[in-house]
């Protein structure tokens, strides 16, 4: 399969929109997409994040993976947060997730990042290996916390 990856923008949001509801559905949240739209518009509107969006050679969306910009303060650098990922299923085991996970570092490393992270389900072994394969380490040093608010 040939598999595009490139900077979404708000133009691209009815390509993004059933992809992002299918996200949230996966992580068992309803649908939604008017909410999603309206998250993902406010987004670009703040440039607050950077969503990458997969392509087939007619254009139709396959996947997407959403950054967050953050900063460490003990190293003094900028890193990322890979927050968001998801291939549509009937694109998956083609390469697509691959190819988000290379343009991200690509990006990231284009604007002098030191890192990139992201959290993934402690059972979701195919995504571990994945990221695993692309050159990811798991963190063996920190233990992450959350708290709801």
């Amino acid at each position: 399969m040939s598999v595009q990856v490139r900077h979404a923008t708000v133009h691209d949001l009815d390509t993004l929109v059933p992809l992002f509801d299918g996200y949230r559905q996966f992580y068992g949240q309803p649908s939604d997409p008017d909410a999603s739209r309206a998250f993902l518009r406010a987004r670009f509107a703040h440039h607050e994040s950077v969503i990458l969006l997969a392509l087939d050679a007619e254009g139709a969306g396959l996947g997407f993976t959403q950054l967050y910009p953050l900063f460490s303060s003990v190293r003094m650098v900028r890193t990322y947060l890979l927050n968001d990922m998801f291939v549509s299923p009937q694109a998956r085991r083609q390469g697509v997730a691959a190819a988000l996970l290379r343009e991200a570092a690509a990006h990231a490393r284009a604007l002098g990042a030191a890192s990139l992270s992201l959290s993934t389900a402690l059972d979701n072994a195919p995504a571990q290996a994945l990221y695993e394969s692309e050159g990811w380490e798991r963190d063996r040093q920190f233990c992450e916390y959350a708290l709801r608010l």
